[in-house]
């Protein structure tokens, strides 16, 4: 099955929309990975991040990637970019992901993963009137943009808002990322997030 170019979808929306803004909610999994996606957005959109990762299993490492991307915002973009923080249980995540635990790294637990997440964006960007919802999860290599739009689209027809399509890595997105997390001195951290992740190494580039 050919690949869908999720980057020129994007490059499509932005041109169909001819300067109208519109409301993006935006799934940020850490700030490091939003710089780059912000940036991209940011002269179309208006956005909002919503910042709901439970798969971040060490309640330490939750706060300090929270704090991370708050102050990030607050450094870069003021009140421009609002935050919104999804609620936080790892309990929820481990009882999702009973029997998945020894899945690889791009297997089936990520996929559960990434549904929860989106599934969570979906229905808060439903509730308070976002024309989009979109992830910055495409940024990373190790992420497969192909299976998230792919659940991002599932997630906009059981919610009824709209997915923005995209693949943040492509145009070096994520080298850019990388770039701007050290330009403005953020944590970095070497896992996804989960404690499975955490031992595994990752390679599941698409």
């Amino acid at each position: 099955m050919n690949k869908i170019n999720y980057d020129n979808l994007l490059k499509e929306t932005v041109k169909e929309l001819n300067g109208e803004r519109k409301r993006v909610l935006l799934h940020s999994c850490c700030a490091p990975c939003s710089t780059a996606v912000l940036e991209r957005l940011t002269p179309y959109f208006d956005v909002t991040v919503f910042y709901y990762n439970p798969n971040i299993t060490e309640s330490e490492e939750y706060y300090v990637r929270l704090n991370e991307q708050k102050k990030f915002l607050k450094t870069v973009y003021g009140e421009a970019v609002p935050l919104i923080e999804g609620k936080y249980s790892s309990r929820e995540f481990f009882v999702m992901t009973e029997g998945y635990e020894k899945c690889p790294e791009g297997g089936e637990r990520c996929s559960l993963c990434f549904e929860d997440r989106l599934r969570q964006t979906a229905k808060v960007a439903k509730e308070n009137g976002f024309d989009y919802f979109c992830t910055t999860l495409t940024v990373s290599p190790h992420k497969n943009s192909q299976v998230i739009n792919t659940i991002g689209e599932k997630m906009a027809k059981e919610y009824g808002c709209s997915w923005l399509y995209a693949d943040f890595k492509k145009g070096n997105g994520y080298k850019r990322s990388v770039e701007l997390a050290k330009e403005y001195d953020l944590y970095r951290q070497n896992y996804c997030g989960c404690l499975f992740s955490k031992y595994t190494h990752i390679v599941t580039e698409d």
